[in-house]
């Protein structure tokens, strides 16, 4: 079966992390899914709305790291990038059910769902600092302009979890309900969402996300050659050295 579900039904693309033995972490062949599932969504006139979800007990542990540091991400044209920039700039609605962990880009892909609706288990973390790396998927722009700056710099300079409560109150998150319950609840927006004009639900996002979508994909592609030139750096070697090695790493002299 696939990493990666995709099922559509009464207007609604609903992508969905298959890989709960490894705690849904992506790899790059579940991006190239993804992406191609979006820019689907994009051209189907059936789709009003995507919904991405998880497990109760897990939305996605972010990258698959073995997988990464084998097929890191080399040019603009890697499957994540085509991913991010396929959900920053996809003109229909997209909501998020997030339940367990969402480290990483399980946290800065909401940052471009219109929708998030979280369990009350929820934990959101970016730990791009303690990896040696730098923000992505335009995090370093849109979370200080979501939860001011000194909120986001404790997220993302610190890089500790936080959660579904805190989430809600910086407008990461919508709303909160039971985890069992959070897949459901976001299906069920879907469907009032799919029920509208999709004219008028694509021209209202339009309106209110319109005047800085292009800041957004500049910030990324920015944040992308930052990122691949520390991913070759003294720093993030360490980082992931210690991960494969289940240590703690010595950034003492770096």
């Amino acid at each position: 079966m696939s990493d990666i579900l995709t099922h559509i039904d009464a207007g609604v693309m609903t992508i969905t992390f298959n890989r709960l033995d490894k705690k849904n972490s992506i790899t790059s062949t579940m991006y190239a899914a993804m992406a191609d599932a979006v820019e689907q969504a994009r051209t189907d006139a059936s789709v009003k709305v995507v919904v991405f979800q998880g497990h109760e007990t897990i939305f996605s542990a972010g990258n698959d790291i073995g997988d990464f540091l084998n097929q890191p991400p080399s040019t603009q044209e890697s499957p994540v990038f085509r991913f991010l920039r396929g959900i920053a700039t996809l003109e229909k609605i997209v909501l998020a059910a997030v339940a367990g962990p969402a480290v990483g880009i399980g946290t800065t892909m909401l940052f471009h769902c219109d929708l998030v609706y979280a369990g009350d288990n929820a934990v959101f973390s970016m730990p791009f600092v303690n990896l040696g790396l730098c923000p992505e998927a335009a995090s370093s722009l849109l979370a200080p302009r979501m939860f001011g700056y000194h909120r986001a710099a404790e997220a993302l300079l610190l890089g500790e979890p936080f959660f579904a409560e805190a989430a809600q109150e910086v407008g990461l998150v919508n709303r909160v309900v039971p985890p069992t319950e959070v897949n459901g609840y976001a299906q069920a927006q879907a469907r009032k969402l799919a029920a509208k004009p999709l004219s008028s639900l694509i021209e209202t996002k339009r309106l209110m996300k319109g005047s800085y979508q292009q800041e957004v994909l500049q910030k990324m592609d920015e944040e992308g050659q930052s990122f691949g030139r520390m991913l070759r750096e003294p720093a993030a070697k360490e980082a992931f050295g210690a991960f494969m090695e289940k240590r703690k790493p010595d950034f003492s002299k770096l």
